[in-house]
Formats: C-alpha cells, sequence, structure tokens
C-alpha cells in the first residue's frame, strides 16, 4: 500500500518511572517518564533521560516533572507533552512530512477510576492517538510472560512497578480478583531516603536512594549471592559536613520489610476470595512476578515462604507490561478484554 507508512502501531508501557514504546515488535524507545519545563511560560525544555539528567539539580528557572503519580497521570499537560514528545522521538527515523494515523495500545493501572482511564484516552489522542486502545497492566504482564489468559484456568501476577502494585487472578481473558495498592518502587525509595536520614543522619537524593536500591536492595538478610556494600556520600544532616556511608544489603531488607509486608497481605487477600479451581490452578503453576519491583533480591523466595506457592520471576520483568502491550496491538480484533 502506498500510504502505509502513514498508518503507525505503536504499543506504549505508560509507567510512573519509565516508558516503553514498541513498534513492529521491537522496543523503539525505554525512558523516564520525565519532563522539564520552564517556568512561567511552561515550555518543554527535555524529556527523558535528558530530563532526569536535570532532576533535583536544576536551577530556579526550570523545574521538572514526573506526570504520573501512583501510576496515573496526576500532570495531564506534562503528560500530553511527554507522550507527543516521546512519539516523536520514536519516529525520528521516519522523515516523513505527513502526520501519521497512530494505532496505539496503552497499558494502565487495573484500580483505574473512570476518570483516570479518561486522561490516559485523551491524552494519548491528543499526542496523536486515532485509534487508543488501553489494557489493564496486570493483564499485558501476564500476557508478556507468555500465559495462556484466554484458557478456562487460573494464572496469578504481581507486577510490582514504580508507581502501584497489581496483584490479580486471570481466567477466560478477564481479571477475576485484583487488587492494585500504591506501595510499590517510589515508596521502596522513599524508605531507603527516609532510613539513611534516621539511622546514618544522612541526607540523599532519590536518584541516590535509586542506585542504593538498585545495588543493595533486598528483602532477605541472608542471600546465597551477596552484593558488595554500597558507598554513599551525602551531607551530614547535623554539621551539613560531606560524609562517606557504607550501606548493606541487611541494611535495605531491614528498611524495606514494613512495604514488602503489606504487598504479602494484598496478595494473601487476593487469593483468600479466589475461586477453589482457580486457587488450585495457581497453587499447581505457581505466581509471576514483573515489574522493577521483582528485581529485588530475594523477593521470590520470601514471597513463595510467606505464602506457601511458588513464585517465579518473569523472564526481563522490566519488560513484561510493554512485550504483553506489544501482543495486544498485534491481535487486537482477538483479545475482548482490550478497552477503546
Amino acid at each position: 500500500m502506498a500510504f502505509s507508512f502513514l498508518n503507525q502501531e505503536l504499543a506504549i508501557d505508560l509507567g510512573t518511572a519509565n516508558t516503553v514504546i514498541y513498534q513492529n515488535g521491537q522496543i523503539v524507545l525505554d525512558q523516564p517518564s520525565i519532563v522539564a519545563v520552564e517556568n512561567g511560560t511552561g515550555k518543554c525544555i527535555a524529556i527523558g533521560q535528558d530530563a532526569k539528567r536535570m532532576h533535583e539539580r536544576n536551577n530556579p528557572n526550570i523545574k521538572t516533572i514526573r506526570p504520573l503519580r501512583d501510576g496515573v497521570i496526576a500532570d495531564f499537560n506534562a503528560a500530553e507533552m511527554m507522550i507527543r514528545g516521546f512519539i516523536k522521538l520514536a519516529n525520528s527515523r521516519n522523515h516523513s512530512i505527513f502526520t501519521p494515523n497512530i494505532k496505539m495500545v496503552v497499558g494502565i493501572p487495573s484500580g483505574s477510576t473512570e476518570v483516570e482511564i479518561r486522561a490516559v484516552r485523551d491524552s494519548s489522542e491528543h499526542a496523536g492517538g486515532r485509534d487508543v486502545f488501553l489494557i489493564f497492566e496486570p493483564m499485558a504482564a501476564a500476557l508478556g510472560i507468555g500465559l495462556e489468559i484466554q484458557e478456562p484456568m487460573g494464572n496469578m501476577v504481581v507486577d510490582i512497578g514504580g508507581g502501584t502494585t497489581e496483584i490479580a487472578v486471570m481466567s477466560l481473558g478477564g481479571l477475576v480478583q485484583q487488587d492494585s495498592i500504591r506501595i510499590a518502587g517510589d515508596v521502596f525509595t522513599s524508605d531507603i531516603q527516609y532510613y539513611m536520614r534516621q539511622q546514618h543522619n544522612i541526607k540523599v537524593g532519590e536518584i541516590t536512594a535509586e542506585k542504593i536500591k538498585i545495588n543493595v536492595g533486598s528483602v532477605l538478610t541472608e542471600l546465597s549471592e551477596e552484593p558488595d556494600p554500597f558507598i554513599v556520600r551525602g551531607p551530614n544532616l547535623m554539621t551539613a559536613h560531606p560524609v562517606e556511608v557504607e550501606v548493606n544489603y541487611q541494611e535495605i531488607a531491614h528498611c524495606l520489610d514494613k512495604s514488602i509486608s503489606k504487598i504479602e497481605t494484598s496478595i494473601l487477600h487476593v487469593l483468600e476470595n479466589t475461586p477453589p479451581e482457580l486457587y488450585s490452578d495457581i497453587v499447581e503453576n505457581g505466581i509471576y512476578l514483573s515489574g522493577g519491583g521483582a528485581l529485588l533480591r530475594g523477593l521470590a523466595k520470601r514471597f513463595s515462604d510467606k505464602v506457601n506457592i511458588q513464585f517465579h520471576v518473569a523472564e526481563d520483568p522490566l519488560h513484561a507490561v510493554g512485550r504483553g502491550t506489544c501482543e495486544a496491538l498485534k491481535h487486537t480484533d482477538r483479545y475482548h478484554f482490550l478497552m477503546r
């Protein structure tokens, strides 16, 4: 078809921490969900990685905004700027003078209200989407992991993202039981910041806390493969003098314990309300972990010991929702759970 380049298909995992865009089954963009704008004019200066480099390091004339909070759009204008900018970046190889008709599938939290769903749809349409489909993130994660979610069988997924943890039991292409709690990567980061203030009397920013989480993040105080301690530098809260502190994974396991316990409670609550036949399928097949939080050391073991059901960490958990969104985009006619 002569004008096929005018019809584009994009799968978007619009995350609180990162946005991933797939085109033709390939990742064309994977950037932090952040925008830098000029104070006063509101003009967009940078998005994604460029904006993240300015985060917590900017001057009074520039502010950085994370348009999504707790998995949903908190700043409509910034979200629209960000989605539009990301689509432009993803299309940078296509130098057409025409604006393409974009068909897109966007992942959203399963606990989204009608207002939040409309905000995502409107932002996507304003950013150039002509045909916008929405998919609940646990469904997308299950598709990305490769589970047969349309079969008469129970599958369970725990997707720990940046803003929300999505816990869902699926069967026959529908959500049978689900819970969406606002305890996830961002809460873990602020737990670490609080812990460093209380225990080490040192002030650390969001970016440093994120590095601590990646380097020594753990939920168990005993690991078979122990990561090396991480050196943290920052100002002493009392004297403002520079200090250097060594943080190990055991400290982080204690620091995250309360938040992880809340996720465990939610998992048990969802299992409690699951029909017995589906429950037995889940016991047989295990529960799948996806999202960036699934990379915390010892998480699958801790959950397995607590719930007495085997937990499996998905392959490349960070991109499970994105892969599932991409799969849904290929077969929008087949999946009746997609929302228009």
